[in-house]
């Protein structure tokens, strides 16, 4: 290996059958929303979630869509939604011409439930089985609860709160195949599968890739078959064009879902390296005064999927462009989390409910190299090249 390689923050690792499944797809000259291995990789989901049904279709967004339509949101609703989070989990809320009002996260990136029993409980009231918006009139419907970087959300207190106020549960677990709960009443299960709906994004930057691509799940099988019908065009006759719904052009294509069969096949080693670099990285990072890796969710084993370094704001104040600019100048890829949702332009002025932790975090994360791939020497690597750019950048240092 190069000693001076550029670290990539996460690229996808084909060390499988990718290419021989591939071939095979297109040897048979089944290669669009029809074939085998579509199938065979909705099989192996379930499989792996212990879920009675899975839809694969084209990404995670289409997933989280999908469910949305299924769940009936349309314009008289509001959504709860995390503002830190990548914009696609909220976005479809807007294609539904519903209403998002964005919850605070709690430690964990995810969901705070005390401030989301808070919003129910002060915010609205029960007409009923219909949890109305005081300020609006409109149906509180539905709670879209992300899994950031593969950190399970403290989904006892959420659902036992959905249930209270009649909320449906919209999982987006996009970034959190494989993590699962060790404890609690949830024990041994995955997430995406504890909600109402759960979705799943193969992006080429998730622990498994098919490209693009995600799936989506349901309590209910049912719904399951319900979606994948609306991801075909909701067509209802095999030889005639006979559509009863809007239907959308969101299934999974044969090709992508070789690719993915593959990596299904690789996922437990992925979680095993995911794993073992974060260790190293923790132990890398423990006598840091400038940063610290941060935990996961207690009770439960995260995929791991993206590493947070907090950033201590009182001794590093470069600007977080900054940062990660030297470090890639020095080698090594990293990214700042996202910017809130709620400060994007298409959310300007969407309401909020006592964002405090939220804002925190996105001008303290920083996340740093995570591929499956990634060998333990470029850990050590990026772990010293990040701790130089940090010391240098610090005000100890620079007074």
């Amino acid at each position: 290996m190069e000693a001076n390689r550029f670290i990539p923050l996460s690229v996808p690792n084909f060390a499988g059958n990718e290419r021989k499944y591939a071939d095979e797809a297109v040897d048979a000259g089944w290669v669009s929303t029809g074939g085998a291995f579509i199938t065979r990789m909705e099989g192996q989901l379930a499989a792996f979630l212990h879920a009675e049904n899975v839809a694969c279709c084209q990404s995670g967004t289409a997933a989280l869509h999908l469910a949305l339509v299924d769940a009936g949101v349309g314009a008289d609703d509001i959504v709860l939604v995390p503002p830190l989070t990548f914009i696609a989990a909220v976005n479809p809320v807007r294609y539904q011409h519903a209403q998002p009002v964005f919850i605070d996260c709690d430690a964990s990136f995810c969901m705070d439930p005390e401030k989301l029993r808070r919003f129910c409980a002060e915010e609205c009231e029960l007409q009923g089985e219909r949890l109305v918006d005081k300020a609006t009139g409109k149906t509180v419907k539905a709670v879209v609860v992300v899994h950031v970087f593969g950190n399970l959300a403290d989904m006892e207190s959420i659902l036992d709160i959905a249930e209270a106020y009649h909320l449906t549960v919209i999982e987006d677990a996009t970034e959190a195949l494989g993590s699962h709960y060790t404890a609690g009443r949830f024990a041994g299960r995955y997430a995406g599968t504890l909600g109402d709906y759960g979705a799943y994004s193969f992006n080429g930057n998730k622990i498994i890739t098919t490209g693009g691509g995600g799936a989506v799940t349901a309590r209910d099988p049912q719904r399951v078959d319900h979606m994948r019908y609306l991801s075909t065009q909701a067509k209802d006759d095999p030889h005639y064009y006979i559509h009863h719904e809007v239907g959308y052009n969101y299934r999974m294509t044969n090709l992508q879902a070789a690719v993915g069969v593959a990596q299904m096949e690789e996922l437990p080693a992925f979680l095993l390296r995911k794993k073992e670099n974060y260790e190293r990285y923790a132990a890398l990072f423990v006598d840091s005064e400038d940063a610290k890796l941060l935990p996961y969710r207690a009770g439960t084993e995260p995929n791991r999927w993206f590493y947070a370094l907090a950033i201590d704001r009182t001794r590093v104040q470069a600007t977080m462009r900054e940062i990660i600019t030297t470090l890639e100048q020095r080698g090594v890829g990293t990214r700042a989390i996202w910017g809130l949702i709620n400060e994007q332009r298409p959310y300007a002025g969407e309401r909020t409910y006592h964002l405090t932790q939220a804002p925190a975090y996105a001008a303290s994360i920083l996340n740093i190299p995570c591929s499956t791939s990634l060998a333990a020497e470029e850990v050590e690597r990026a772990a010293a090249t990040i701790r130089m750019v940090l010391r240098d950048f610090s005000v100890s240092r620079l007074q």
